[in-house]
């Protein structure tokens, strides 16, 4: 059998760049060599394109070790179907058959790059452009729930000019409609980066200020007194969710950047300790929840589970969730016994088929 060529990219001009350098590194170590040859593409903080030709263990010294790697892309031209080497002995192409985008956040999950693989025609794993844009952007996200018929938190758009200012009735509308304590979210960021609780008009101010650098676009949402609960989706046309539903007990107050990333006193439960009736339901919404948003290849669903009702509500859809060793969307197909290298083979036949 013929060897697949399969260019795994990360990086990336985002805030979650960091994180993305973690995910790629698993990734790397986890395709099958028997069955790929791996490529690779690194794109630096201000967005340089190189042909990573290290260790997979190297990955995370990208961007300290950039200059000595050859500047490539990938060629929207589709008679190339890959990638343009640029370096000093000339101009080299590299067919491919598949892309693995091992990166998270803007510039990689937002449909952008997305959008450069159909141009070139190129298959890749991870929703589409719409999809992609869809879940992006939160508040958008939202409107498609609740089309769907989908639980969630209450919720208010702000919307900031250029220098973060904004409609100051919405301080009113916010305390109207939620009240406090309420959670300020960039509407177009991941992995709660900009995140912050607000317990009175000084701190929502202070929240919105926070979030107007990563977007001129605000989610502000009500507090639920919650459990966070997530699961895991696979698949296109007939998209199937694994058996096993994790819960995350965040080491801070909520689960923000550092819980996630830095500190090592997050836990992951698997399975999450909640009812069999709790767990359909919840598998159940995250596949309506996929299909609106026009999910495919993979995304890991999140829920808020409220601590005293039980009641259950959909909280974001991540469509290019992190593959680090800690990550919830590998471990939870892995509890469900798939293991990390056959559920990548899953992901790259997927992108193959569509």
């Amino acid at each position: 059998m013929n060897k697949l060529d399969i260019c795994v990219i990360f990086g990336g001009v985002s805030s979650e760049h960091s994180v993305s350098l973690v995910s790629a590194t698993t990734v790397i170590k986890s395709l099958d060599k028997s069955k790929y040859n791996i490529h690779m593409i690194g794109i630096t903080k201000e967005g340089e394109w190189r042909l990573f030709t290290g260790e997979a263990d190297e990955v995370i010294d990208f961007d300290r070790d950039c200059n000595k790697y050859a500047h490539a892309i990938i060629s929207p031209d589709r008679s190339d179907r890959g990638i343009i080497v640029l370096s000093n002995d000339g101009i080299q192409k590299i067919k491919i058959d598949a892309a693995i985008p091992a990166m998270h956040g803007r510039n990689g999950e937002d449909g952008t790059i997305q959008g450069l693989f159909e141009l070139a025609g190129i298959p890749y794993v991870g929703p589409g452009v719409i999809g992609s844009a869809i879940c992006m952007d939160k508040c958008v996200a939202k409107i498609m729930f609740k089309a769907a018929g989908i639980p969630q938190a209450n919720w208010v758009e702000v919307r900031t000019d250029s220098n973060g200012n904004y409609d100051e009735s919405k301080l009113d509308e916010i305390e109207e409609k939620l009240g406090y304590p309420c959670f300020v979210k960039p509407s177009n960021a991941g992995s709660s980066v900009g995140i912050s609780k607000a317990s009175n008009r000084d701190e929502l101010k202070a929240g919105l200020a926070a979030a107007a650098p990563h977007d001129r676009k605000i989610l502000v949402e009500e507090a639920v007194n919650a459990r966070e609960i997530e699961s895991a989706v696979l698949g296109n046309e007939n998209p199937v969710c694994a058996d096993i539903i994790g819960e995350i007990v965040p080491a801070a107050e909520f689960y923000d950047y550092d819980a996630k990333y830095a500190d090592e006193n997050s836990k992951l439960l698997m399975p999450a300790p909640i009812s069999a009736e709790a767990t359909e339901r919840i598998r159940n919404y995250a596949l309506a929840a996929y299909k609106i948003c026009e999910c495919k290849g993979l995304s890991r669903v999140d829920f808020f589970m409220d601590k005293e009702t039980g009641e259950i509500k959909l909280n974001e859809i991540n469509t290019l969730p992190g593959f680090t060793s800690i990550s919830m969307y590998p471990k939870l197909w892995e509890k469900s016994g798939v293991e990390i290298s056959a559920l990548l083979d899953k992901l790259i036949e997927c992108a193959m088929a569509d």
